[in-house]
């Protein structure tokens, strides 16, 4: 159900795009220099479904999943030419984690992420009226204030992942966008429970989806 509301929500932001009017102009331009600060609402939507093993190894018929979260963000994109941008987005999201098996959901973890993503952007019409666009970058997961649940003691391990993007700022009036965006980053990460007791190597990859207004500087 994640990956499909994801999957989903990616088509419409492609789709959006190709709705664009290639002669429509907003009334402020963008280019070299210019700078779009964006309030967003951004789900973070992690995919992680994997085995949770003993110490040794061996598998205990139980895998980690880790839940979504819907948290305001905030976007600044930099064009460093007229169809080149840098975009970083700041802001943490709140995740718990279950094991979950045969006859077994308990919650042992509940963690904030601050998941700052970077992008180079390529905008190939940024001044029609919706303006397309396609990035990768890098991203720093790092998880803090985590409170363990259920008698269980968990550590998750921070880390980097890589990132791709599509989007679209949709030009209104004076220095205002609306703006849709769809984030694939694909990271892996160690957890421990108990002090090793259980462990499992968490494939969390998640798809980070936003909705947000953008202002020109």
């Amino acid at each position: 159900m994640k990956t499909s509301a994801a999957l989903l929500a990616a088509a419409s932001v492609l789709a959006l795009a190709g709705t664009a009017s290639a002669q429509a102009q907003p009334s402020d331009p963008v280019g070299k220099g210019t700078l779009i600060v964006t309030a967003r609402m951004t789900g973070v939507l992690p995919q992680a479904d994997d085995a949770i093993v003993d110490a040794a190894g061996a598998a205990s018929g139980l895998n980690a999943d880790v839940s979504d979260d819907w948290m305001p963000t905030l976007g600044f994109t930099y064009f460093v030419s007229d169809h080149w941008a840098v975009e970083a987005i700041l802001g943490a999201t709140q995740h718990e984690v279950k094991a979950k098996g045969a006859g077994m959901d308990v919650a042992v973890h509940e963690t904030w992420v601050l998941p700052p993503i970077v992008t180079a952007q390529y905008r190939p019409t940024p001044n029609n009226r919706v303006s397309p666009y396609v990035g990768a970058g890098v991203s720093y997961m790092a998880f803090f204030d985590g409170k363990d649940k259920n008698g269980f003691t968990v550590d998750i391990d921070d880390g980097f992942g890589v990132a791709l993007q599509a989007g679209a700022d949709i030009n209104l009036s004076g220095p205002w966008t609306l703006n849709v965006d769809a984030k694939k980053v694909w990271f892996d990460t160690d957890a421990s429970i108990n002090g090793g007791a259980l462990k499992s190597s968490v494939s969390l990859d998640p798809w980070v989806v936003s909705v947000g207004v953008g202002r020109k500087f």
